[in-house]
């Protein structure tokens, strides 16, 4: 197979792809198929190396430890605590209750990092509660979908986990270089939120109320213990890391340890959930790692098929200026997102793209935290949407597709606009990494 042909991979991808075919036996088939045109029977030797490489990779191993520790979470009865605790200090604000879940989507997907998990969790507490008190259904939509979609940007997070050994670079940096990012995006969801209900106030039922006012001394007794939990495992995780003492399969132990002890504290710990936990984490780590060693493959034969010196040779573009490249690769990933999920986002373009981005002079790890803001942008765009289908599991029937639809598109903007800022400043990006990383 010569380069003119390699593009056939793709669209044989997304052919069988709309036919409804899983993403993991689509990218090998597709990938076994094409090997043995180009390569022969020695498809099979390159094939057996890459399941080798994905049963080695030592840092793969933190996938399994983190969904385990969100498994736990959502069964553990933190989140309940925190939601009433976050909720005495915003309900009296303009839009609080919307903030007030914007706010606990950052801690809860800061003591998880599994994406879906902080939706599905704040959704099931939100969602009544806003109704109820008269929120407009399209926010309640974007709020919901784009707070749960924090897990994307917000360490620790398995996205991150997946790309940084594939773009050869340091997970460490990664999750450190997130944080501004992902509390500035935050923020822009609080702003918009406030300004949108201060001039646009719900108006609930007039039986409902906000409830008596709680005294400084309660509500900080309430928030103390509401923080604790998840504040614990944040450091476990992430203070390890920064701290330089654990690397990340290791501080992913010990917050799937800590989670196991604070379900055990808050007396939720049984057989039953212990067990529901395991069997979620089996589930999920087996279709990650099966997709992660489908698209290995399908990379593998695309670059060795000439396929990395046709995105090359496409994107020169006569000399263009480095800034446009990069904008037409986080296009190109944009559009793609609307169709396919995260894992084949990564598996696909990252391999590609991180030579391009090296050679044009920009920093890889700032590249790998924008690829993690159009990947999050793309988690909640149609068509496929991900957080839309979260939502329509969790939402009650009053709550129409319309109104989600509807809803994410201040969401979405706010995204490009976090985008925009980070290309324009990437020291949001490298500030911290080298400062933190490198006192550690």
């Amino acid at each position: 197979m010569t380069a003119s042909v390699a593009p056939l991979m793709f669209v044989a991808l997304f052919l069988v792809l709309l036919m409804g075919f899983p993403v993991a036996f689509s990218m090998a088939g597709i990938a076994l198929v094409f090997g043995f045109m180009t390569f022969g029977g020695a498809t099979i030797d390159l094939f057996a190396q890459k399941v080798d490489e994905v049963a080695s990779n030592y840092i793969l191993a933190a996938v399994p430890l983190f969904i385990f520790m969100g498994a736990l979470l959502e069964r553990s009865g933190i989140a309940e605590r925190l939601f009433e605790a976050v909720h005495l200090w915003t309900r009296r604000l303009p839009g609080g209750l919307a903030v007030g879940t914007i706010v606990m989507c950052v801690i809860f997907a800061a003591s998880s990092g599994v994406i879906g998990a902080t939706e599905v969790v704040v959704g099931l507490l939100a969602i009544p509660v806003m109704m109820k008190h008269g929120y407009n259904k399209g926010l309640i939509s974007g709020t919901i979908c784009a707070g749960g979609s924090l897990g994307t940007i917000i360490p620790p997070s398995v996205v991150v986990i997946i790309m940084g050994p594939i773009a050869n670079v340091s997970v460490g940096d990664l999750f450190v270089g997130m944080i501004v990012p992902g509390l500035l995006m935050a923020s822009l969801y609080i702003l918009y939120v406030s300004i949108r209900c201060w001039v646009n106030p719900p108006q609930p039922p007039a039986e409902v109320e906000l409830g008596p006012a709680v005294d400084l001394g309660e509500r900080l007794r309430i928030t103390l213990l509401a923080l604790v939990p998840p504040l614990f495992l944040i450091f476990a995780v992430l203070g390890s890391l920064i701290l330089g003492v654990a690397a990340p399969t290791e501080a992913a132990g010990m917050g799937a340890v800590g989670a196991l002890v604070l379900t055990a504290l808050n007396k939720r710990l049984s057989m039953h959930v212990f067990k529901a936990a395991l069997l979620q984490t089996i589930k999920v780590t087996c279709m990650i790692q099966l997709i992660v060693l489908a698209g290995t493959m399908f990379s593998s034969v695309f670059i060795a098929s000439g396929g990395s010196r046709l995105v090359s040779g496409l994107l020169d573009l006569g000399g263009a200026d480095p800034w446009l490249i990069l904008a037409l690769l986080l296009f190109i990933a944009f559009v793609t997102g609307c169709f396919l999920e995260w894992i084949s986002m990564v598996l696909i373009f990252i391999p590609l793209f991180i030579p391009i981005v090296v050679g044009l002079g920009f920093d890889p790890t700032w590249f790998c935290i924008l690829f993690l803001i159009i990947i999050q942008t793309s988690y909640i765009t149609p068509p496929m949407a991900p957080a839309i289908f979260y939502l329509r599991g969790i939402s009650p029937p009053e709550i129409t597709v319309w109104d989600m639809y509807k809803g994410i598109v201040p969401f979405v903007f706010l995204q490009f606009t976090t985008l925009v800022i980070v290309m324009l400043f990437p020291q949001l990006v490298l500030w911290l990494p080298s400062k933190l990383l490198g006192f550690a």
